[in-house]
């Protein structure tokens, strides 16, 4: 399933003093299967991108194809397009609402008329695929820890088995260990299933290590969109538009400032494990 966004605009409060461009003809192609990484600073349009593309805002302008049609075509299937493609909003665990996490997990697919094993059978898959464990079925969502609550309105999404799943700052407030297992799961659902996933962060770590393509938005329009190591080797022009590379790309130009024959393309602690350990042996050497 492709996703095809044609010159989309989006005004708020149009034709009034706080009227704001926030998307300003926006053209871009998502194929099935892919891993985006969708980054800009804050106010750059990442949200209000996102939520076009399950149909939860309209466009001033433009228009969003799935598989070549228009999505507001007929606005009838707008709920099956927002199954297809599944949103999961910054801190999901505050949409949670049910008494246990099989309710809560299962409130999608009930919606979508399937019989009562079907709905099982979304619910187990999709509790098992973010590493959920049978003795919290039956909890409540609220006693469980931060990174718990997220996994679970992550699987809500995910029992509806959309076609893409789009996370919105899926790690934020989350501790270390939290932010690591969302960030694994996120990555096993790629592998294992070939979802086309698209993940919005301000973490250039988590973006350079995980996704295939990076999509970079500033002031409302597309201003670059390469793989990491292509998008990551434009540092200065990541800094005006107020972002950077990856911290330890930082550590490796410093390095090969100080005369040190390391590569400056290193996004990644594997790469930077992996070009350290052959520095070593060149200079034990």
């Amino acid at each position: 399933m492709s996703i095809q966004i044609n010159h989309l605009t989006h005004i708020y409060n149009a034709d009034t003093t706080f009227e704001k461009t926030a998307l300003d003809d926006v053209s871009l192609e998502i194929q099935k299967g892919e891993f985006i990484g969708l980054i800009g600073h804050t106010g750059s349009g990442k949200s209000t991108l996102i939520q076009h593309l399950n149909g939860t805002l309209s466009p001033t302008s433009g228009e969003i194809l799935l598989d070549g049609e228009n999505i507001h075509k007929d606005k009838t299937k707008i709920k099956e397009v927002r199954r297809r493609i599944g949103l999961a909003f910054q801190y999901p665990e505050y949409q949670l609402f049910e008494m246990t996490v099989y309710k809560d997990v299962a409130f999608g697919p009930t919606n979508m008329g399937l019989s009562s094993e079907e709905i099982r059978e979304s619910v187990i898959s999709a509790l098992q695929t973010v590493g959920l464990s049978e003795e919290v079925y039956e909890k409540s969502p609220f006693e469980l820890s931060g990174g718990q609550k997220r996994r679970v309105a992550i699987a809500g999404v995910l029992a509806m088995n959309p076609e893409v799943l789009i996370l919105d700052e899926p790690t934020a407030g989350l501790d270390p260990r939290g932010r690591d297992g969302i960030l694994q799961a996120i990555k096993d659902l790629h592998d294992q299933r070939g979802i086309t996933v698209i993940l919005v962060s301000h973490s250039m770590e988590d973006v350079a290590k995980l996704v295939d393509r990076i999509i970079v938005m500033h002031k409302g329009k597309v201003a670059m969109q390469g793989t990491p190591g292509e998008i990551f080797s434009h540092v200065e022009e990541l800094e005006q538009m107020g972002l950077a590379a990856p911290q330890i790309s930082y550590v490796f130009a410093e390095l090969k400032k100080q005369g040190f024959a390391v590569p400056t393309n290193i996004y990644t602690v594997e790469e930077a494990r992996e070009a350290l350990l052959k520095l070593l042996k060149q200079v034990k050497a």
